[in-house]
């Protein structure tokens, strides 16, 4: 497995943060998911290599987790909360627009590879319900006219 000079700079430097490697593993997968797309069996023995653990222990982790996956997902990764919070506020409702406009269900990805839909328990912005998460950005206070715009947008990224 040959990761980018990137990640072999960013793994080197970030295994000394912690007492031991293992302490290590959720951010690597992170990291390595990004870069990868997934975290293939290929990706799993490398890393469980790496921090000195069994492949069964990583993938332990990687199943405890909803933003890991092994399985490819669209570039831009469409998370909808529905929990509490953003399910009294329409966050159910969002996310049935969200899989109308996609044409996709829940962990499914779009034909083109652009987008990847899933059903999350919480991100954390139930102040500002409901909200969604794209990556890594956040998206808040939205209606279906916000999200069709919120899609639009990376989308339109995607074309330049």
């Amino acid at each position: 497995m040959k990761f980018s000079d990137t990640f072999e700079v960013r793994f080197a430097e970030m295994v000394t943060h912690y007492p031991t490697k293992r302490s290590a593993l959720v951010p690597t997968l992170l990291y390595a998911q990004d870069e990868v797309g997934c975290l293939s069996d290929e990706v799993i023995a490398e890393l469980a290599q790496r921090l000195e653990l069994t492949e069964l222990e990583v993938r332990n982790v990687i199943s405890y987790y909803s933003m890991l996956t092994t399985k490819p997902r669209g570039k831009y990764n469409v998370q909808v909360c529905t929990n509490i919070s953003c399910l009294v506020r329409g966050g159910e409702e969002i996310l049935h627009h969200c899989q109308k406009k996609l044409g996709i269900g829940h962990k499914g990805t779009t034909p083109d590879g652009i987008f990847s839909l899933e059903e999350v328990e919480c991100i954390g912005g139930c102040s500002w319900a409901p909200a969604a998460q794209v990556n890594y950005d956040y998206h808040e206070n939205l209606t279906a006219e916000k999200m069709d715009k919120v899609l639009e947008e990376y989308r339109r990224k995607e074309m330049q």
